[in-house]
């Protein structure tokens, strides 16, 4: 993206000055204001309820330099064991997004288990590409996702 600031500072002569809009994506989606992981939601709760939870700020655990909450502490128990089981694949990036070569942030309430593993999305319409061919999308994800991993930053 490109845009042009014009300086207009005291006696300075105007000059067009181009300026790079640069965004920061990180390694795992978070809440922009708190720093929590995949905004607050539980990841474990995706596997054993019917329907994923908010977390608790009391249940919280700091894995990979990211605080997860949790909706108790039994969940984070089970996280604290197994963290790569339970965290989200491609750090909670839309899984369709990453399947086809670019990250996207997700929204947690959109989501599929599959294989044992958490895929977020970034809309209802990315779960359902997803679930039309899932063995394929999830090979291809996998394939992308070092690469792009690489232009992230850890926190």
């Amino acid at each position: 993206m490109l845009a042009f600031v014009l300086p207009l500072s005291g006696m300075v002569p105007a000059a067009v000055v181009p300026a790079c809009a640069q965004s920061v994506v990180t390694l795992y989606v978070t809440d922009p204001l708190t720093g929590i992981g995949i905004y607050g939601w539980d990841p474990v709760s995706y596997f054993t309820e019917p329907e994923p939870l908010r977390g608790r700020p009391q249940f919280e655990y700091v894995w990979n330099n990211v605080a997860w909450h949790f909706a108790t502490a039994a969940n984070r128990d089970i996280f604290k064991s197994a963290p790569e089981i339970y965290a989200p694949q491609f750090g909670g990036h839309g899984a369709m997004g990453v399947a086809r070569g670019y990250v996207s942030d997700s929204d947690p309430q959109f989501y599929a288990v599959f294989k044992q593993r958490l895929y977020l999305f970034y809309s209802a319409a990315g779960r359902e590409a997803f679930l039309q061919a899932p063995d394929e999308a999830a090979i291809a994800a996998e394939a992308r996702w070092p690469e792009l991993a690489k232009g992230l930053s850890i926190n």
